[in-house]
């Protein structure tokens, strides 16, 4: 029963975003130390023994400067604006998968830069496509070469925020791969997808605002 406690106990706190607390790694402790400690057996940690460990959600999470124990995203995948020396126009989409970033080109060399999360080893592209669709909190329905791979998946799912599409979804083409929103920010910075790039509801909502249909886009 203590065990099954900490397992969901751990799950929940996978669940949470922007700020959640860090898990503490202890040196001896068969329940993991720190907070989970605490809840099951009412010890409290001590700093000599447990320490932060603020990659258990990803790279894209930082503890945060002003609390301690606290993951927050980090602030490299935040949306800013940039200098912007490459040879797209203004209004194109620019996804450099080495740095996990999506840039939108503006004006007089600046562009506005996002954190995203891109495919997996094995599901990484690149090429040019344009936006040909733009959907509001889109549904999903898994293609068949995922559905090969996990079965376990819905065949459909409504849009919402549970929906692993997040807020707003941009259709590439004829291709299966959007630029979309995610029920998971601290992926960010990761290799997580089957292909398709994933924003933070909140980036993805800015973006989507910016762009029209048509707008050209570079994955290299």
């Amino acid at each position: 029963m203590q065990r099954a406690c900490v397992v969901s106990i751990l799950c929940l706190s996978t669940m949470l975003a922007a700020s959640v607390a860090v898990r503490p790694v202890a040196a001896q402790s068969q329940y993991g130390g720190g907070f989970i400690e605490f809840l099951v057996r009412g010890v409290q940690p001590s700093a000599a023994t447990y320490r932060p460990y603020p990659a258990d959600l990803g790279p894209g999470m930082v503890e945060s400067p002003t609390q301690p124990g606290y993951l927050v995203m980090d602030p490299r995948f935040l949306k800013q604006e940039v200098p912007y020396s490459g040879p797209e126009t203004p209004g194109t989409i620019v996804i450099n998968t080495n740095e996990r970033m999506l840039y939108l080109v503006e004006e007089r060399g600046r562009a506005l830069r996002y954190g995203i999360g891109v495919g997996r080893p094995g599901f990484t592209w690149s090429g040019v496509h344009h936006v040909t669709q733009k959907r509001e909190w889109p549904d999903w329905t898994p293609p068949e070469e995922m559905l090969r791979r996990r079965p376990d998946l819905p065949r459909h799912m409504v849009g919402g925020p549970e929906n692993p599409l997040g807020a707003r979804a941009m259709y590439l083409g004829s291709t299966l791969y959007r630029i979309h929103g995610s029920n998971e920010p601290w992926t960010i910075g990761s290799q997580v997808s089957s292909g398709c790039i994933r924003m933070r509801n909140e980036d993805v909502i800015d973006l989507y605002g910016r762009v029209k249909i048509g707008t050209k886009v570079v994955v290299m």
